[in-house]
């Protein structure tokens, strides 16, 4: 039996050589579950997850992965269907993945807390055949049944993950809201769908090769309406070695907090496959908040820990953080959105305070090509950097829209190629050659959508979306700039700066604030603030107007939401025209 020490952190010196990490790198030509098994027949009684103080050991998770392999091809699941899982970070969620994996199936991953017309969506958009979500969210997929073909629905519940002492807590608080679920729904519910399993006795492994597709992803895409990516298994087993050759003081049984959603590229790409497939152990997080995350973060030692920029700021002002010991951490990662300066700078002081010996690590990706491929090495950081490209990938900044190759420190459109890079859209041929396309050196190119710089030594600086850029009287403004600059004012927590609609300029700029603890909302700081705005930007890049709000919208993934901001200016705009019309009438 393999005992793995409880880790302690390394102190590691920064300045190293840049040869630490390999350019190439060998990747396995397998499915993402045999990369599962071969890292279970190795660590067999290392711990893979922890659920809710339940712990599961490798060879327990596989195999649950096969008994749940026999009950999907019992209910008639072929190699190439496309099941969607519409569930958060719990072991159900694990198994059924892996398990669609080994039988061959695609799996459709989808925010649970969807709405209904876009669980339709995504259903459709899929041709998904079947289908499992929680118990919770059960009333979403009845509504709409009538409206897709879906041979099973099948129900798990928090509850059949649980240990007998926790679950009887569960039942008398969480368990005790849930909506109840008639008798006669046309459902399968989880440990009757595994019995089936129990009883299947033929043939259930498919042949699964490392190019085929293994996963969908939703993202806005690099045009900004929602499409289906699809990814396959190579995709996933390459990033898995491409991040521990980032992180070489990964050992297994490492234990990483995975919050981020499974249906996110960040928490099933490395969260999740990248862990399991190198011995590491998840602490599954169905839902979290600011303060559940640092409790976990104390209560289980966490080696790695990853979040949206948002996350971080809010941990910085926990008062349970105020005397933690954060000496376990090896690991800090934020993406999902751009990481300030300022915010960067006070977390690494939070973490020195607080004895750890690393700094946070800034990372870029794309749920085109899974998640991470660009990431801060560990011993080398430049100020407002994500970074340099994982071995294997490639990155160039061309003129947008165009393959002309950019001087260093000239902004354009960051490019990339590389083995994590996904197959395509599925059902959009004409959206993947946009988005994928073959250059004059005989590599295909991840074109972004996102404008960046690429310095002399190699690092890569993220500036903007391009779509999301200000355009006002003739000149280009970014707002993640301008955002950097508001947060590193004392009285400002977080900022968000969009472009309003102007017939004059076409956009002007505003921005949106977020005012530290204690700071009030007054018209004396909001001078304040404009008088340092006109001292730090640009006079054509001034916000016309700044407003405070106690909170910023958040997207589902815990992004700041410009787009809610900038869709309620519109509205405003829209009531204010209707209004001048009809008093000229």
């Amino acid at each position: 039996m393999e005992t793995v020490k409880e880790n302690t952190t390394v102190k590691t010196p920064w300045i190293k050589n840049l040869g630490d990490v390999p350019a190439h790198l060998e990747y396995p030509d397998c499915s993402m579950y045999e990369a599962l098994e071969r890292c279970a027949q190795k660590y067999p009684n290392l711990i893979a997850y922890v659920f809710m103080g339940r712990r599961t050991t490798y060879r327990t998770l596989l195999q649950e992965v096969n008994l749940c392999a026999r009950a999907l091809k019992s209910m008639g699941i072929r190699a190439g269907d496309k099941v969607t899982i519409a569930m958060p970070n719990c072991p159900q969620t694990v198994i059924m993945l892996y398990a669609l994996n080994l039988v061959g199936a695609i799996a459709n991953m989808v925010h649970p807390l969807s709405s209904e017309r876009e669980i339709e969506f995504f259903l459709k958009e899929s041709g998904s055949i079947s289908a499992i979500t929680l118990d919770q969210f059960y009333h979403k997929f009845e509504a709409i049944r009538q409206n897709v073909n879906l041979d099973n629905i099948i129900i798990a519940s928090i509850k059949d993950a649980l240990s007998q002492p926790i679950k009887a807590g569960y039942m008398l608080t969480e368990g005790r809201k849930l909506q109840k679920i008639p008798k006669d729904a046309p459902i399968l519910r989880w440990n009757e769908f595994l019995r089936r399993g129990a009883s299947y006795h033929w043939k259930y492994k498919a042949n699964v090769k490392a190019q085929d597709p293994a996963v969908i992803l939703y993202s806005g895409g690099t045009t900004g309406t929602t499409k289906g990516i699809l990814l396959s298994n190579y995709n996933f087993n390459a990033l898995g070695e491409q991040v521990l050759a980032t992180n070489p003081f990964f050992r297994p049984g490492d234990k990483m907090l995975a919050v981020m959603p499974m249906f996110h590229g960040f928490g099933l790409g490395i969260c999740i496959h990248t862990m399991l497939t190198h011995g590491g152990c998840c602490i599954l997080v169905p839902r979290f908040t600011p303060e559940s995350y640092s409790k976990l973060i104390l209560k289980y030692r966490c080696n790695l820990i990853a979040g949206v920029p948002t996350l971080y700021e809010a941990l910085l002002r926990l008062p349970n953080m105020k005397n933690a010991d954060l000496s376990c951490l090896k690991g800090v990662y934020s993406g999902g959105d751009s990481l300030s300066v300022e915010l960067k700078k006070r977390m690494d002081k939070f973490l020195f305070d607080h004895h750890a010996a690393i700094q946070v690590r800034e990372g870029y990706g794309l749920t085109e090509c899974v998640t991470a491929s660009c990431l801060t090495p560990l011993h080398m950081a430049k100020e407002g950097s994500i970074g340099i490209p994982f071995p294997d990938t490639y990155y160039k900044i061309v003129r947008p829209d165009t393959e002309e190759e950019l001087p260093y420190g000239e902004a354009g459109e960051i490019c990339l190629s590389g083995p994590t890079v996904m197959l395509g859209y599925l059902g959009h041929p004409e959206e993947t050659a946009k988005t994928l396309r073959p250059h004059a050196d005989g590599l295909t190119w991840l074109h972004t959508g996102d404008l960046g710089i690429m310095d002399e030594d190699g690092f890569i600086y993220f500036k903007q979306r391009i779509k999301r850029m200000i355009v006002t009287s003739g000149y280009n403004v970014y707002p993640s700039q301008l955002e950097n600059i508001f947060d590193a004012h004392p009285l400002v927590q977080m900022s968000c700066v969009i472009g309003v609609p102007d017939e004059l300029k076409i956009q002007k700029v505003k921005a949106f604030i977020m005012l530290k603890p204690g700071a009030a909302p007054t018209e004396e700081n909001k001078q304040t603030l404009m008088a340092y705005a006109r001292k730090n930007i640009a006079k054509y890049a001034l916000p016309y107007d700044i407003e405070f709000r106690s909170e910023l919208p958040k997207t589902l993934v815990g992004k700041v939401a410009y787009r809610i901001l900038e869709e309620e200016e519109l509205a405003k705009i829209a009531a204010k025209k209707e209004s001048g019309e009809a008093q000229e009438k």
